[in-house]
């Protein structure tokens, strides 16, 4: 007799198997692979013994004329020899053009700018950050299956909170090309709060402040009883440890009185630093030494000197944190703790800064390298179904408002910022002018009233719309963000059904600082936006005006007397030079004069419909 297999919902009939999932860190100097093993979540060694795999790809041909790579620590040692093949950071690139990399003369390589993204051109053709990305991935997938000596049923791959549509779906490909299911992508302040909240089992407000090699993100988060909700997130995509490498090389060039000539010195020049920069975490000093072709470079670096140089960086990532407090209306002294993640949050410099403003020593219990890797961990498992406490809850937000282009250019906010995801938000429009079949959708993200000042997602076309009045249609635009942070777009007509949809794939690249631009605009322009907000709506308002009036003047204009009809077209000519001016006081009354200098016009318009309605009728048939 056959047994009845019983299991819980999402789970493994088989109490025995459990569904291999990972958690990926995805870094820009080094990445990692974790899963839970034994009970608890851990990161994945290679088979020297070592967890991280540095974010490094070279690219070779061989005599016969085939490509070869070397991923990792192998790739790593030859960036000083090979700068211009060996692609490290690679994820500052990811989802943008040359034009928003502004340090991009001061590294080795030989970019392209090809549609959507740069591109690198290595002796192995050109490569995108993708296909490099993707090389990451493999390895650690290909790690995580000789762990387990099987296949992988997912993961789930870690950005940081300020990654835009463009950079997760170019995350996303990159997973996709690696061979990985992509359970979901987690930010990383998320991931690093499931470590701490697990392990350490603290309930409260927290602040994540994530410094790596090439990205800050700030999250505010409230932890209790298993429920990691983000309360705001900010940040700066191109901001981290890269950042102070290339100040520390400058100031050794420059107290040494030489120039990073070849590609080969400056990425020379950029380990050196590096190695020096993380010797001050734990010295009070250190020497900086490399060959170059101008000679060896050889320079004293005190920890203090260090600290001066990171000064402006450091400024620069609390000016994020005080906007994130601002936005949750949270002062310094309300949060709890502060838990530091990323290996540049080792340097003591940014240590006590951050521990000054927040007026409390951070956390640092956990490896900063290793913690979002393994708060992925925890995420994939649990997605995975072999988690017998059920799911987590994980409450992320959106960093930016997402919403309509409405007539006049301005925005109509369907989902607020700092919304939870994933979410489904609607909103109904009607058309402007009578007759009319179709309906464009510009869908942009921003904090700006003007559309302008935002960033354009994606454009589409509801057509099929039945001619009626304006204002008579319904339409219907609903807006769907996914665990991932990734946007559906749909428009559907109540009354005829008619529907059309976009699925968000927007080709890559947000300029450099436009995430942070556009918040910090948001806030510096908010009185000028809404007075220019305002003027636009009492524009579209006395266009909507006027294009009744000359409707009905072209309908029933006998009507009137000459010297009516010669008023009416005085004041409609009013509303022309109002809106030319500018002035909205002015505006507003020319609109109200002429509503008020057409009502007998109205009037008489209403009695000749009822007469032609009523002419030939018996007062029985009424």
């Amino acid at each position: 007799m056959a047994l009845l297999q019983i299991s819980e919902p999402g789970q493994s009939p088989d109490p025995h198997q459990r569904r291999i999932a990972v958690g990926i860190d995805l870094g820009t100097t080094h990445s990692l692979v974790a899963a839970v093993r034994h009970g608890s979540a851990e990161c994945l060694p290679d088979e020297q013994g070592r967890v991280i795999l540095p974010s490094a790809v070279r690219y070779m041909v061989d005599e016969r004329g085939q490509t070869r790579r070397h991923i990792g620590f192998e790739a790593l040692a030859a960036q000083a020899e090979d700068s211009q093949n060996t692609i490290v950071s690679v994820k500052r690139f990811m989802g943008r053009r040359l034009a928003d990399l502004p340090d991009a003369g001061r590294l080795p390589y030989q970019f392209e700018d090809q549609p959507g993204m740069v591109a690198v051109k290595t002796v192995a053709g050109v490569k995108s950050p993708v296909e490099v990305s993707a090389e990451i991935l493999a390895s650690l997938r290909q790690r995580a299956e000789d762990t387990f000596n099987d296949d992988l049923f997912g993961a789930v791959i870690t950005v940081p909170a300020y990654f835009d549509d463009a950079q997760r779906q170019a995350t996303k490909d990159a997973a996709q090309m690696a061979g990985l299911n992509v359970l979901r992508l987690l930010n990383e302040p998320t991931a690093a709060a499931i470590a701490y909240g697990l392990d350490n089992g603290a309930e409260g407000l927290y602040a994540i402040y994530d410094l790596g090699g090439g990205t800050f993100d700030i999250s505010l988060l409230q932890l209790s009883r298993g429920v990691f909700e983000v309360v705001a997130t900010g940040g700066d995509s191109a901001l981290g440890g890269d950042d102070f490498d290339h100040l520390l090389a400058d100031a050794a060039l420059a107290d040494a009185k030489m120039e990073a000539v070849t590609p080969q010195d400056k990425r020379t020049v950029l380990v050196a630093a590096r190695r020096t920069k993380e010797k001050l975490s734990t010295d009070g000093s250190a020497h900086l030494s490399c060959m170059l072709s101008g000679g060896m470079l050889s320079a004293s670096i005190t920890r203090e000197r260090l600290a001066e140089l990171a000064k402006p960086l450091i400024d620069k990532s609390l000016a994020s944190v005080k906007r994130v407090l601002r936005d949750a209306k949270i002062k310094p002294d309300e949060v709890k703790g502060v838990v530091m993640v990323g290996g540049s949050t080792r340097m003591p410099a940014v240590r006590d800064a951050v521990g000054a403003f927040f007026g409390q020593a951070p956390l640092t219990d956990l490896n900063p390298d290793e913690v979002v890797a393994l708060g992925a961990a925890i995420q994939a498992n649990q997605l995975a179904g072999n988690n017998a406490q059920g799911e987590l809850l994980l409450l992320d937000v959106l960093p930016l408002s997402l919403g309509l282009e409405t007539m006049g250019g301005l925005v109509e906010r369907i989902i607020p910022r700092n919304t939870p995801i994933p979410c489904a938000l609607a909103q109904d429009f009607t058309t402007f002018k009578d007759g009319q079949t179709a309906l464009a959708v510009h869908v942009v993200q921003g904090e700006r009233e003007q559309v302008e000042f935002c960033r354009s997602l994606a454009r589409f076309e509801l057509r099929g719309i039945p001619p009626m009045a304006a204002g008579a249609a319904r339409i219907r635009v609903s807006f769907q963000v996914d665990a991932d942070g990734l946007l559906s777009v749909s428009a559907k007509e109540q009354l005829s059904g008619v529907e059309a949809s976009v699925v968000i794939k927007p080709s890559y690249g947000l300029t450099d600082d436009q995430v942070a631009h556009m918040l910090r605009e948001g806030f510096t322009t908010a009185a000028a936006d809404m007075k220019d907000r305002a003027l636009r709506e009492a524009r579209v308002e006395a266009e909507r005006m006027l294009e009744a009036t000359r409707t009905a003047l072209a309908a029933d204009g006998d009507l009137l007397s000459t010297e009516d009809r010669a008023r009416i077209d005085g004041l409609m000519t009013q509303i022309g030079q109002r809106c030319d001016r500018g002035d909205i006081v002015a505006l507003e009354a020319a609109i109200k004069a002429l509503a008020d200098g057409t009502e007998a016009f109205a009037a008489e318009r209403m009695n000749r419909s009822i007469r032609q309605a009523l002419a030939g009728r018996k007062l029985d048939q009424v």
